[in-house]
């Protein structure tokens, strides 16, 4: 029976199948939905998911399912799970797992070009180039067509000899495996490694299901072990993946040593908790740089990244170049290429910097932790001079807290990013999520790609205690004093500019004018008092401009979605043996009011032992509250 779990979630098909052979996949799920569950409907259009490119794949292998098992489909793998869940699976990172599929592919455009090689994806030849300037440059276009065409074609699901070797590292059932060898193509090879021998029987079966096994190769083994093993020239990876439960840190070091020369390293990180300042010294033993709280912690955690994968590349005399850098959902992810080169090596202390964030404004200057002067055809480096701030906030008179270092230099190539919305855009039935990775990378297109870190407009107003002024004419603001400004994919009510935190701050000034505040309740040594004691040294002009609105947002392209469901976020661990941990949902109600509705009848404490009575150290007796009973051996439990 076919069950939709929620609007944007995969096709989810429970009992066993037997394919027949007789009709094409979109003959099956079309005669599946009406004659077998008629309360399915085609997916909503507004989503920006089609059903086909959901739902639909190549007729998968007549494989018996075992008892109890499960069918899951996205884009066109079909997937067995165990109904246990004994292999981690979440399904809201169909986003993240579209995206990759997107990024490899016109990295294996760019890659396999240079060996002879054309790649076709389906769908390809309805391609429209879309440009966010709404500008088309012939010249560039007819060099393009004019181009002599490849002699060898990669196809989706086949084998290419001069195609790209991928790997991913911790793959749980194989379903990002599976996707890559059904709709990347230009691929010689995919390894699906896990350290749990379950999953990797579980892959092996996955490969064989949607009879990708000629190109698909499960692995069970230790995934640093496993990359420190193809450290070799000819033994490297192009394509490393990485999207692990938690933190990437563990397998960094080795994925930067197995990565082919110019090869794509793609790595996710889902402990945001110690990322975006919750845990600053947790952050420093896993990245070697500390974060803090603040708006801006989301682009912070992806320069965190890229300096850690800088760091330990460097090592190895080899650097990075992001390609793009996202901040989504819970996690971040960063797809970068990795290079080898002693002297660019020596570039990567000027590539770092500090930040110095004001904790009552907000205001945040930055530190680079090294100078690079070009004399010549020589480069020149020394240690930078600072601090560029005093021992209090020039605006309100408070401290300042010192964050990073990390990644100072651009986080995407925008020339890269384009393409890939090009393909996107021009394809959207290819992916369930185009409409948002359309959104998505149309914003980031338009960020500064040279200004780190950015203000957020209601941070602003609640620091003075003022009315919210509108993004447009903060914006138009900015630019009227002769400033670039942009807005950040990272968060909705973002502003990153290179405008100095003064001018901002003389610009909600201006602003406070006409929005006064009650000045008369506010205390003398906070931030709000201080800064609005201070008269602007500009005059703002809030007169909307037509450059203040990005094309992202005049064409109201999907930039940030609403929660698919409840309980969206990240999903339990799995554990080491099998199966998965405490269901969440659970564990929350578990756990929920426990400070609030804590036990005030002493007689209830007896249901639970005494710590001090286990280790000999109670002196309360009988009269203690907690219970002094030994507990049961099985062997007694059992008479």
């Amino acid at each position: 029976m076919l069950v939709r779990t929620a609007r944007r979630l995969p096709l989810i098909i429970s009992g066993r199948l037997h394919p027949s052979p007789s009709y094409s996949t979109n003959q099956t799920c079309r005669r599946s939905r009406s004659s077998m569950d008629p309360q399915v409907s085609a997916a909503d259009p507004s989503s920006g998911i089609s059903s086909d490119s959901t739902h639909v794949s190549e007729e998968p292998t007549a494989v018996e399912l075992l008892p109890g098992e499960t069918v899951v489909k996205e884009g066109k793998a079909a997937i067995l799970f165990p109904n246990a869940n004994e292999v981690f699976y979440n399904p809201v990172q169909e986003f993240n797992r579209d995206l990759t599929c997107a990024v490899i592919t016109e990295f294996a455009r760019d890659q396999l070009a240079q060996r002879g090689v054309k790649v076709l994806v389906p769908g390809e030849k309805e391609r429209v180039v879309v440009s966010l300037s709404e500008e088309t440059n012939e010249a560039e276009t007819a060099e393009k067509n004019g181009a002599e065409e490849p002699k060898v074609t990669a196809r989706v699901g086949e084998k290419c000899e001069n195609g790209l070797r991928v790997l991913e590292g911790l793959a749980a059932s194989g379903l990002r495996s599976v996707r890559f060898a059904l709709e990347v193509p230009g691929l010689q090879s995919v390894t699906a490694n896990d350290f749990s021998s379950k999953a990797a029987a579980l892959i092996a079966r996955n490969a064989q299901y949607n009879r990708v096994d000629h190109l698909l190769q499960p692995s069970c083994r230790d995934a640093s072990m496993l990359m420190y093993e193809m450290r070799g020239k000819k033994e490297r990876y192009d394509v490393i993946d990485l999207d692990p439960y938690g933190s990437p840190a563990a397998f960094v070091d080795a994925a930067v040593q197995a990565v082919s020369e110019g090869g794509l390293l793609c790595v996710t990180c889902t402990d945001m908790a110690v990322m975006a300042g919750n845990n600053g010294e947790t952050c420093y033993s896993k990245y070697g740089s500390v974060s803090i709280k603040s708006k801006y912690c989301h682009e912070m955690a992806l320069r965190i990244i890229l300096h850690s994968l800088d760091q330990r590349a460097g090592v190895y005399q080899r650097y990075i170049q992001p390609l793009l850098s996202v901040s989504a959902d819970f996690y971040i992810r960063v797809f970068v290429r990795v290079f080898t080169g002693q002297a660019t090596v020596k570039n990567s202390a000027s590539k770092q910097a500090l930040v110095y964030n004001c904790v009552g404004c907000g205001s945040f200057h930055m530190q680079r932790l090294g100078r690079r002067i070009s004399s010549g055809k020589h480069m020149k480096y020394s240690a930078a001079t600072g601090p560029p701030v005093g021992p209090e906030c020039e605006h309100c008179g408070q401290r300042h807290q010192l964050g990073g270092p990390f990644w100072a230099e651009a986080i995407h190539d925008l020339d890269f990013v384009q393409k890939v919305l090009e393909a996107v855009s021009g394809n959207p039935s290819r992916f369930g999520t185009s409409k948002r990775i359309e959104g998505m990378l149309s914003m980031v297109t338009e960020e500064l790609e040279d200004v780190p870190l950015y203000y957020t407009v209601d941070s602003l107003s609640s620091t003075i205690h003022c009315n919210t002024p509108p993004l447009l004419q903060f914006r138009s603001a900015l630019l009227h004093a002769g400033h670039r400004v942009s807005l950040a994919h990272a968060c909705k009510n973002a502003v990153k500019t290179d405008a100095p935190p003064g001018v901002i701050w003389d610009v909600m000034r201006c602003w406070e004018k006409t929005n006064p505040v009650k000045r008369e309740k506010l205390s003398q040594t906070s931030p709000a008092f201080k800064i609005l004691s201070t008269e602007p040294s500009l005059e703002a002009c809030f007169t909307v401009r037509e450059d203040a609105n990005p094309q992202s947002r005049k064409r109201h392209l999907t930039r940030f979605q609403e929660n698919p469901q409840a309980f969206w976020g990240p999903k339990a661990r799995a554990k080491a043996g099998g199966g998965i941990s405490t269901d969440l949902q659970d564990k929350r109600k578990k756990f929920q009011n426990k400070r609030k509705n804590q036990i005030t009848d002493s007689s209830q404490l007896k249901n639970f032992p005494c710590k001090k009575f286990k280790q000999g150290t109670c002196a309360q007796g009988d009269s203690c509250c907690y219970s002094h009973q030994t507990e049961q051996t099985c062997d007694e439990k059992t008479e």
